[in-house]
């Protein structure tokens, strides 16, 4: 086979700078938080500058994306790599996601009657302090985190569940306004899907809010307070970054992108956003209802 038709089948993408500032942003973010945790008074501050490496880093990566893509550089063979790579990129969010239920199933479901003395070798509860009782919500010995209320689940969130879900379906009306080739309805249920995205984020930043002044439900609010902020909180983030994905690729149609029969980039935000539904389904259900 000549080089020629080996460049007509397989493209080798050049070197790129982009990862090494993802890089830094990550790094950023997380020394910040474990800052933060820890009383730093500049956690938050480091944070909120990783946040803004990251932010460049997506948009700067995927300008360099489309370039490539519009000027016709990318053959059939890179396309199914990115069709690939996104189905695994989706699966380890799956499981990433998949790790903390299992560690709430795990402390709420075994640990918890375990310690109240429920199954083989469970605990005295008087030996741990003294009026302890084996209930879920619990805050830790002694109510370590203090008296704190839990967020009902039929108020903002199952209002947040709604959005999310009408999100899905603004999203799926954008797709099939793609594929006819109706360039005016794909622009307008694209925005509906971001302006849905935006409203969830700001409904739950107030959620957020609610919890820490009025409820005493905070990240140190014992377990509970713990693995419902760490749900929530990696949750709020994937649709932060679905947003930000959503509005590149809303410019983008709005510049003449895309083809009713080639629009992988449009595909794999959708992808993502519907695996978002999907987790905040299993979040309404898990950690606000039952």
């Amino acid at each position: 086979m000549t080089m020629t038709a080996i460049s007509e089948t397989y493209y080798v993408p050049h070197a790129t700078h982009w990862s090494i500032f993802g890089s830094i942003g990550l790094a950023l973010i997380l020394g910040g938080f474990a800052m933060t945790l820890n009383g730093s008074a500049n956690g938050e501050i480091i944070m909120l500058v990783g946040a803004a490496v990251m932010v460049y880093m997506l948009f700067g990566w995927f300008g360099a994306v489309i370039a490539e893509s519009e000027s016709g550089t990318y053959s059939d063979q890179v396309d199914m790599s990115f069709r690939m790579g996104m189905g695994w990129f989706i699966f380890s969010e799956v499981m990433f996601f998949a790790a903390f239920f299992g560690a709430l199933f795990y402390i709420r479901n075994l640990s918890v009657p375990w310690l109240g003395g429920e199954g083989a070798g469970g605990q005295d509860s008087a030996i741990l302090w003294p009026g302890y009782q084996a209930i879920w919500p619990t805050n830790g010995p002694g109510d370590i985190g203090g008296e704190f209320e839990v967020i009902p689940a039929f108020g903002l969130p199952a209002l947040n569940t709604l959005i999310l879900l009408s999100s899905g379906v603004t999203v799926t009306l954008a797709h099939w306004a793609m594929k006819k080739d109706n360039r005016r309805a794909l622009i307008l249920w694209l925005f509906s899907t971001i302006a849905l995205g935006v409203l969830f984020l700001g409904l739950q930043a107030s959620e957020f809010h609610e919890a820490y002044s009025e409820l005493n439900l905070t990240l140190g609010s014992g377990v509970y307070g713990s693995t419902f902020f760490m749900l929530t909180g990696f949750h709020g983030l994937h649709v932060t970054l679905g947003v930000i994905m959503l509005s590149v690729i809303e410019v983008r149609c709005i510049r003449g992108h895309f083809q009713p029969d080639h629009h992988f980039a449009f595909e794999a935000v959708s992808w993502y956003w519907h695996f978002v539904d999907v987790v905040w389904l299993g979040l309404f259900i898990f950690v606000y209802w039952l």
